[in-house]
């Protein structure tokens, strides 16, 4: 059988990231995109494209769908192998890079094991957790808040000092959250279509999230 691929979508602080790892970890042979670093590192860049990109990202717009499939296609066939699954992190958030996905797993050949998760948490509880979830000062460990996590004081990891991030301010993450309710829902309601997609409540406990993750997939 080939390997599995993912599409982890939710909320901002649902876990995304906490489960992309979880992933990562138990199938070893996942190629992992997150467009958000994609993005940071085009931004970074002496290119035309990386500073209008990196002027998009300082005002807090909407990054164009098209830069986006294109970082994710020279990602993927610049670096996949046949042995591998691709784990989206936070992706794809348009309809438009759903279908555009969809054809290129066809092309790939992965497209019959891809699984679109969705983590469902309200708006509520999302407002909540990223006004109040923190970030290592020294390592830059996102410290999310949930669980035992809401009991630390300092880093888990080197000791560092918990601070807020900026960008996790209650104007900022309203403008996150309506992009879901406006957007990310399109997907959403693609993937049900042809119950391809798989809900999980992303309002229990991380690990109780990821057992229902694996319990909801064919192969374990």
């Amino acid at each position: 059988m080939k390997p599995l691929s993912f599409a982890l979508i939710g909320r901002s602080g649902c876990g995304k990231g906490t489960q992309a790892k979880l992933l990562m970890k138990h199938f070893g042979n996942l190629f992992y995109i997150s467009t958000g670093n994609l993005l940071r590192e085009l931004a970074g860049m002496d290119t035309i494209a990386g500073k209008e990109v990196k002027k998009i990202l300082s005002n807090g717009d909407l990054i164009p769908d098209f830069i986006i499939i294109g970082l994710w296609m020279r990602e993927i066939c610049n670096n996949l192998n046949g042995g591998q699954g691709i784990l989206f992190d936070g992706a794809p958030r348009r309809i438009s890079e759903a279908k555009q996905a969809d054809n290129f797993f066809e092309f790939l050949g992965i497209g019959e094991n891809f699984f679109p998760i969705l983590l469902d948490i309200s708006r509520e509880e999302a407002f909540a957790r990223l006004t109040k979830r923190r970030i290592c000062k020294k390592c830059g460990k996102l410290i999310p808040w949930v669980g035992e996590f809401k009991k630390l004081e300092k880093c888990n990891d080197c000791g560092g000092e918990l601070v807020q991030r900026q960008d996790d301010n209650p104007e900022a993450i309203n403008r996150r959250l309506d992009f879901f309710d406006s957007e990310v829902k399109e997907v959403v309601d693609y993937y049900k279509k042809d119950s391809r997609l798989i809900t999980i409540n992303g309002n229990q406990p991380i690990e109780k999230v990821f057992e229902d993750i694996l319990k909801a997939l064919p192969v374990k």
